[in-house]
């Protein structure tokens, strides 16, 4: 299963004593496939030396690159959907780019693109992924 992850979702998944950690784990057993942009591991990397310094920011993003199911994207075109945070639109670009089957976000910003008609995006969070993730397990 396509996704891409909003830093928000990746940030908190790291931890063993996480509740969203299944995210991390659902990666690492390959039951996903990571769709990721280099503006999106710019951001990651960004964001993962923010809260948790250089040293494993570049443990994960080394871990993530070498990943037999991490899709590296390129984007054709930029569809500037969400003006409330420009910056977001690097993930829906994504998730068109590479077909995603879903977006997954606990911002709300995201929350527009429920509204769009065309491209279509399929946007949850965290909590509605994991209820995905639960359902394909059973019926694997």
């Amino acid at each position: 299963m396509k996704v891409v992850l909003d830093t928000n979702v990746l940030l908190v998944s790291f931890s063993s004593k996480s509740n969203y950690r299944w995210v991390f784990d659902s990666f690492l057993q390959e039951q996903i496939s990571l769709c990721v942009t280099t503006d999106i591991l710019i951001e990651y990397e960004e964001i993962i030396t923010k809260h948790m310094g250089r040293t494993f920011a570049t443990l994960v993003l080394n871990l993530l690159e070498n990943a037999p199911n991490l899709e590296l994207i390129t984007k054709y075109f930029k569809w500037n959907l969400i003006q409330a945070d420009a910056d977001d639109n690097k993930f829906v670009d994504c998730a068109v780019a590479s077909g995603a089957k879903y977006l997954v976000s606990n911002d709300k910003h995201f929350k527009v693109l429920k509204e769009i008609p065309f491209p279509k995006i399929e946007i949850i969070t965290a909590n509605e992924f994991k209820s995905i993730l639960r359902k394909a397990k059973l019926t694997s």
